[in-house]
């Protein structure tokens, strides 16, 4: 039976759907001993031979793993680094299965990362489509005043395009700082940084206290868990209902 390559190695959990065009258009896939560099390309995985990055790829992944970590701050979000830089990856051991963060954090932000060999499910938890919510608490110089949260929960313009609506709450004041509970739906790279910042406060610290309904509960930084079938369960059952359609107004 014939698929898209990028979805096969989705499927695979090598990556996610996107990550795979990135690495076909890379030159980073070979199908039957050939460099493909075609986006949309349909194979046979019962026939065709696929080799990712250097490693060869089943039609069929060993078992689907989802794991949570607290990552901490400094480390990036990333397999591996040309540069030699710490990476998430340095605090799980061998596991059964290669696994990929879903998403990203800032190096300097702490918090919930999912990782998981499940690259369709990868895929849905990161597509603005599926609006799936990240809640996060940020740590801002001076007093935020509700005006100025009112522009973020409204959307800014930020390089060109407004963002989506947030929920946005003040958690905790002191005499020059406040603490921001913010729930988000999309993932615009250090958009929460740029957003408080528009408005006058500058963030000091981030940390991302959810993801997908997952919190860091038990876990402190640098620890990390498996996910129990039921939080699996609830994910997959979330960007399904998610990717209906809303009905009109």
């Amino acid at each position: 039976m014939e698929t898209r390559l990028n979805k096969f190695l989705a499927h695979a959990g090598v990556c996610s759907r996107r990550e795979a065009d990135r690495m076909i258009v890379d030159g980073l896939v070979r199908v039957n001993g050939r460099i493909v560099q075609e986006l949309g390309l349909k194979i046979d995985s019962s026939r065709d031979r696929v080799v990712a990055d250097g490693r060869t790829v089943q039609a069929e992944s060993e078992g689907t793993v989802f794991v949570l970590l607290f990552k901490p701050a400094g480390p990036i979000v990333s397999v591996k680094d040309p540069f030699g830089r710490p990476t998430v990856m340095d605090f799980l051991p061998k596991l059964a299965a290669r696994v990929y963060p879903v998403g990203r954090l800032d190096a300097e932000t702490d918090g919930a990362l999912l990782l998981t060999n499940d690259g369709e499910t990868a895929h849905r938890l990161t597509h603005p489509r599926y609006g799936v919510p990240k809640v996060y608490e940020a740590l801002v110089e001076g007093q935020a005043a509700e005006e100025d949260l009112d522009k973020v929960r409204r959307g800014l313009f930020l390089e060109g395009r407004r963002t989506a609506p947030a929920r946005v709450r003040v958690l905790r004041r002191g005499s020059d700082w406040t603490l921001v509970g913010l729930e988000m739906h999309e993932g615009r790279k250090r958009e929460i940084r740029k957003l408080l910042e528009a408005v006058g406060h500058r963030v000091t610290k981030l940390r991302r206290v959810a993801f997908a309904g997952l919190t860091l509960e038990g876990l402190k930084p640098g620890q990390w868990r498996y996910l129990k079938k039921a939080e699996i369960d609830r994910l997959r059952a979330l960007i399904a209902r998610q990717a209906r359609p809303h009905p009109p107004a």
